[in-house]
């Protein structure tokens, strides 16, 4: 890299986001999320103080202590929540993250304190001016509003700090080396998820590439003005994207780039992409690396078809008055069958008929198939409501109860597409290894309907790998919930 020509200068204006600003907002949310935590478990305290003398879940008391008493057993659950919290990494921001998953970690780590401070406290202060009786049902309770509580604090500073950040403030300043496809998509996310926290300060790229295109961002120089350009524009964040660099040539641009306090981010190539979560066996002596491998097998299958069946017979159980009258509903609006079947490609590419409720006009594929759109004239007004709900899905619960389908899986598609896309998309085929879902890890991130099928393809993928038994039911909590708020993307 040493030795290229200097890049054209351009006159280039001082960056929007000021770091000290940054800095700053930083540290008052670090601050803010502690001083939650700890607010929220004192409010906790006091609800179950009173709950233990109000609600009849357990015995009420004749005589309570006073609440003062009390202050040194809630110290200690203060000490110990913040702890555990700690170790859990719940202090730790991170920008993007599933509530659902914070919500079972925070669960978690107060649950563990609880026990603890529960055991503790009559341990520390039995035969001290400090003890006091501290029963099993302010203890229940405690626990219980200290997890809703504090989840609410957290959530509540959450979407305080994204709208700050749409309105420009607390971002950083992220310049991206790479001016490639791949650069081309980051900066579009961000432009698109101004909550993430991100301003694009601009571009490098290597002098034996192409110059950039317009991307919106301004094309500030080559790889030898990185150091410069991170100084003058307060570069916080620097994301390397590009996957088809060298080794070498990676490396030299982490030593560039490693100034001050500068994060730096490398997307990965192929290889690594595909080894990102290896492990090696032995054969006879001879070390392998496994670079792929299937997760649901052995009792993981069993675990995975015991929530199949449970979902699927209790959702058809309690829907089904439901499910009466959407038919009614469907066959007032137009003739035709109520419900649709159509064949779909599920586990090994085996074909199977898919059931949905009918959304659609009885011509709708007259002129063939085709993916559905925003606005779509062939949907029916019913179909409309259903579509945008997932109802029409519903009656899938027969195809997973009779074991054609899994709750959560790689979406099924028609074998004229399947052709289509198993000779342009790589490794298409290999999400056919599982059973196809009702919803899936690409359908909760938006990918579904008329959207990019490579990208949803990799989804697809890392789901197949990487499964596990709280991933799919986080899946359909996360599907529950985006049906719930009217928030599917791209349902239509």
């Amino acid at each position: 890299m040493a030795g290229n020509p200097s890049p054209t200068r351009y006159e280039l204006t001082p960056p929007t986001v000021n770091t000290n600003t940054n800095n700053s907002v930083r540290s008052l949310f670090a601050s803010a999320i502690v001083l939650s935590d700890l607010l929220m478990v004192i409010i906790a305290f006091g609800l179950g103080y009173v709950a233990r003398m109000t609600l009849p879940l357990f015995d009420i008391p004749d005589a309570v202590p006073p609440f003062e008493d009390y202050l040194p057993t809630l110290t200690l659950h203060l000490a110990m929540t913040i702890l555990l919290m700690y170790a859990s990494r719940l202090y730790h921001q991170r920008r993007t993250f599933s509530r659902i998953d914070v919500f079972r970690t925070i669960a978690g780590a107060i649950t563990v304190a609880s026990m603890l401070v529960y055991g503790m406290q009559d341990f520390i202060f039995k035969n001290t001016v400090l003890e006091v009786d501290y029963p099993r049902g302010m203890f229940f309770y405690v626990w219980i509003f200290s997890v809703l509580l504090v989840f609410f604090g957290r959530e509540s500073l959450r979407r305080l700090q994204w709208e700050l950040r749409r309105r420009g403030i607390g971002r950083d300043n992220l310049l991206i080396i790479g001016a490639g496809q791949l650069a081309r998509d980051l900066v579009q996310s961000i432009t698109d998820h101004p909550e993430l926290g991100y301003h694009v300060v601009g571009i490098v790229n290597s002098p034996d590439r192409p110059k950039a295109k317009k991307m919106g961002v301004p094309f500030l120089g080559l790889y030898d003005d990185v150091p410069e350009i991170i100084d003058r524009f307060g570069v916080e964040q620097v994301i390397i994207a590009i996957p088809e660099a060298r080794r070498a040539e990676i490396a030299e641009l982490v030593t560039l780039c490693q100034r001050g306090r500068v994060d730096i981010k490398v997307y990965p190539d192929l290889f690594s992409y595909m080894i990102g979560d290896l492990n090696v066996d032995d054969l006879g002596g001879t070390p392998l690396l496994t670079v792929r491998d299937i997760a649901l097998r052995g009792w993981k299958l069993s675990a995975k078809r015991a929530l199949d069946l449970f979902g699927s017979f209790f959702g058809l159980v309690f829907l089904s008055p439901f499910m009466l009258l959407t038919a009614v509903l469907i066959r007032w609006e137009s003739r035709g069958p109520i419900f649709y079947t159509q064949e779909r490609m599920g586990l090994d590419g085996r074909p199977f008929p898919m059931i949905k409720f009918r959304s659609m006009r009885q011509d709708a594929e007259a002129q063939g198939p085709g993916w559905t759109k925003e606005n779509d004239p062939r949907v029916t007004r019913i179909g409309k409501f259903m579509r945008k709900t997932n109802w029409d899905e519903i009656p899938q619960l027969i195809n997973v109860l009779l074991g054609h389908m899994s709750l959560v899986g790689p979406r099924p598609e028609r074998a004229v597409w399947v052709q289509q896309f198993k000779a342009t998309i790589p490794r298409y085929m290999e999400r056919h290894r599982e059973k196809a879902g009702m919803t899936g890890w690409a359908q909760v991130n938006g990918l579904r309907g008329d959207t990019s099928i490579a990208e949803r393809t990799s989804y697809d993928l890392w789901y197949v790998e990487n499964w596990s038994l709280w991933l799919d039911i986080k899946i359909i909590i996360r599907t529950v919930w985006q049906t719930i708020s009217r928030r599917s993307p791209n349902a239509y």
